[in-house]
């Protein structure tokens, strides 16, 4: 008998409230394997961020439900959920006069008592974060002198910092130049846990084991990167005329795009 998927989406949906309720996410059924990074792509406003903010129980769906190894995420207290699960939004910010030390510690908050203090093993586990996102030489640097990039970079950390089995990362790479670009997609992909995650690149979503494309607030594909991202699919989807092109160096699939007034020479 096969293990049950480490996420799973059934029949989701969610709306506004209100007079002028408007449904944003419909009828989305996804599994995420263990251990396998899953993208989630399609144009803006399609509904990536709501269905990451579902699959991480921010959000509570008007319709289907979310398990996590097979549990219902609505049966889980709160802290039990943060042991399993974390999740990086777009634009976190906070106001607070904390440095990257005390930002990163946080995601340590699910595994302490209030009458637990960190252990020596908590600050290893702090340290190792900052490490991998490239951090360790600012941990004592005050939040408000970071750029948005190294901001970026910080949130990350407090989510491995909190050692979940899952994780999800909302456009992870926004703000962040291109060399920390390719280090954090090359992070994040060497992880050892389940992932997904929402990106706006699609040659970085080449790199990812499955996608999961939404459009208009559904779900209108799933498979591996080099059977979904189709010219077809491309074209109906994101509105761009594609031509697939091989890296000579170490034949890597390269996707180039035009706009659909164009034409490719």
């Amino acid at each position: 008998m096969s293990a049950p998927a480490a996420l799973q989406a059934r029949d989701l949906g969610w709306a506004t409230r209100g007079l002028r309720a408007t449904s944003i996410v419909e009828r989305v059924s996804l599994e995420v394997r263990p251990g396998e990074m899953l993208g989630l792509i399609g144009p803006n406003g399609s509904g990536k961020s709501t269905v990451l903010r579902l699959l991480s129980g921010i959000l509570v769906p008007t319709q289907g439900e979310v398990l996590l190894d097979g549990q219902p995420l609505r049966a889980l207290p709160r802290r039990a959920l943060a042991r399993q699960l974390a999740f990086v939004s777009q634009m976190a910010d906070t106001q607070d006069a904390i440095d990257v030390w005390d930002a990163v510690e946080l995601g340590r908050t699910p595994w302490l008592s209030a009458l637990q203090p960190l252990s020596a093993e908590d600050g290893r586990i702090v340290r190792a974060a900052l490490a991998a996102v490239g951090l360790e030489h600012k941990q004592r640097s005050a939040w408000s002198t970071l750029s948005g990039g190294e901001r970026q970079r910080v949130h990350i950390a407090r989510a491995l910092a909190q050692q979940p089995r899952v994780l999800l990362l909302d456009e992870p790479t926004n703000h962040l130049d291109i060399h920390q670009q390719l280090s954090l997609m090359q992070l994040v992909r060497g992880l050892p846990i389940t992932k997904v995650v929402a990106l706006h690149d699609l040659n970085q979503a080449l790199a990812c084991d499955r996608l999961a494309v939404m459009c208009a607030g559904r779900l209108v594909a799933q498979g591996i990167p080099r059977e979904i991202l189709t010219p077809a699919l491309l074209h109906d989807v994101f509105r761009v005329q594609a031509a697939e092109l091989v890296d000579p160096q170490d034949g890597a699939l390269v996707l180039r795009f035009k706009p659909l007034d164009s034409s490719f020479p």
